[in-house]
């Protein structure tokens, strides 16, 4: 499963910078799928190819968010979500609604940072 940020979040940052994928962002900010991966074109719902570095619509306005296909719960990276492991008032929980086994997180992983 993804990891979210629920309402609850003081807006500190401390998360963002701990994401290995770039998959958080401050509320309002604009996302890439480039940004923190090797993606340089993304084929999304539809067909369509779009450039890797093509500004998406913000997730939240108010509180830092989590894109959950870019989330892979640091698998892969380290042992525990760290932007859970930061949080100084544990708003980052998972995601009921992404449930993704192990094996997909890391084949997620293996396809942002474009693997082999």
């Amino acid at each position: 499963m993804a990891i979210m940020i629920t309402d609850e979040c003081i807006n500190c940052g401390a998360c963002e910078p701990e994401c290995p994928n770039t998959a958080i962002y401050e509320g309002g900010a604009d996302w890439t799928w480039g940004g923190g991966t090797a993606l340089k074109e993304v084929e999304i719902d539809g067909g369509e190819v779009i450039p890797g570095d093509a500004a998406q619509t913000p997730i939240s306005d108010e509180f830092y968010y989590i894109v959950s296909d870019k989330c892979t719960e640091c698998m892969g990276f380290h042992e525990e979500p760290q932007c859970a492991a930061v949080c100084p008032v544990d708003c980052c929980v998972d995601d009921p609604d992404y449930r993704e086994t192990e094996e997909e997180l890391l084949a997620k992983k293996s396809w942002l940072h474009q693997e082999a």
